[in-house]
C-alpha cells in the first residue's frame, strides 16, 4: 500500500481542514515547497496535493505553487482540487504533475471523466468524497443524495487510474479510518482504491494495509494531520504501510467477505 503525504493548499499556505469545514482550518506553514522536499527526502514516492481554494471556487488559485512543488521533488505528485475540464488536466500535467484527481465532475459530468481518462491513460484519478455514505461535491459543500458504493461502482468503466475515497466525517480528526466502508468497497469494485480520512496512529495504517477482501487490498492511503502533528514520523508511516503475507493486526485474521456492512461505521 502506497503512502501519500498530503499537502493541502489554501491561499498559498499548507493547511488541514476538520471534516472539510473551511471555518475549521489549521495552518501548518507557509512554505509548501519545502514541506514537499522534506517528505520526498524522507522517502515518500508520491505526494497528494490539493488546491482547496480551487475545489471551492473552481479558480486555480494555487496552480503555480503546485507546479513549483512538482519541479522541486523527484517524488510523483498527485494533484487535485477544482479540476473540471480537459484544460485543467492539461495544465496540471504540463506543470509536472504525474496524476490529476477529478472530483466534482465525477457526478456532474461522468462522460467527461471517461474522456479525460482515455486521453491521458494512467494519469487521471477520480475522487469520491462522502459523509457517512452520501457523496458530496464542490469542496464537500454540496450534497448529492448518491451512495458512495453506487458511485464508485459506476467508475469501473471510466478507465481511471485510481479512486480516492474520503470519509468526510472522519477527515482531519485522527479518530480512525472507515475500515468497514473500505472493506465494502474492496468487495464491490475492482479498482485501485486510495483511502483518505481519519488516520491518527500507526495501528490505523497497519489496519488499512492489512485490510483484505479476497485477493483485493487498498492501493494507497493519504495521511495529513497525523504527520503534521507528530503522531508518528514519515519513516514509521512508510514502514507501517507494508502488509505482511501472513499475520494480523491486533490478533485478528485477514479481512474477508464482500457484503456491504454499512458505510461510515468502523
Amino acid at each position: 500500500m502506497l503512502l501519500y503525504p498530503a499537502i493541502d493548499l489554501s491561499g498559498g499556505r499548507t493547511v488541514r481542514l476538520a471534516q472539510g469545514d473551511f471555518a475549521r482550518e489549521t495552518v501548518y506553514g507557509t512554505d509548501a515547497v519545502e514541506r514537499a522536499r522534506d517528505f520526498a527526502a524522507t522517502g515518500a514516492t508520491w505526494l497528494h496535493v490539493v488546491d482547496l481554494d480551487a475545489s471551492r471556487s473552481g479558480q486555480p488559485v494555487n496552480r503555480q505553487l503546485i507546479a513549483q512543488i512538482a519541479a522541486a521533488v523527484k517524488a510523483n505528485v498527485q494533484a487535485g482540487g477544482g479540476v473540471r475540464s480537459a484544460d485543467d488536466v492539461e495544465a496540471l500535467l504540463g506543470a509536472g504533475v504525474a496524476r490529476v484527481v477529478v472530483g466534482t465532475a465525477v457526478l456532474k459530468r461522468p462522460e467527461l471523466l471517461a474522456e479525460l481518462a482515455a486521453r491521458w491513460p494512467g494519469q487521471v484519478a477520480a475522487s469520491v468524497d462522502h459523509y457517512e455514505g452520501e457523496v458530496r461535491v464542490r469542496g464537500w459543500s454540496e450534497r448529492s443524495g448518491r451512495d458512495v458504493v453506487e458511485v464508485v461502482r459506476q467508475l469501473a468503466d471510466a478507465g481511471v487510474a485510481a479512486v480516492v475515497v474520503t470519509e468526510i466525517s472522519r477527515d482531519g480528526l485522527m479518530t480512525g479510518p472507515d475500515l468497514r466502508g473500505y472493506r465494502a468497497l474492496l468487495g464491490a469494485v475492482d479498482l485501485p482504491l486510495i483511502a483518505s480520512g481519519g488516520v491518527g496512529s500507526l495501528d490505523d495504517l497497519r489496519r488499512l494495509a492489512w485490510l483484505q477482501v479476497g485477493s483485493r487490498r487498498l492501493a494507497g492511503v493519504i495521511v495529513g494531520r497525523a504527520l503534521y502533528e507528530g503522531r508518528f514520523t514519515l519513516h514509521e508511516a512508510l514502514a507501517a504501510t507494508h502488509a505482511p503475507e501472513t499475520g494480523s493486526a491486533g490478533g485478528s485474521g485477514r479481512e474477508t467477505g464482500s457484503a456491504r456492512p454499512g458505510i461510515g461505521a468502523q
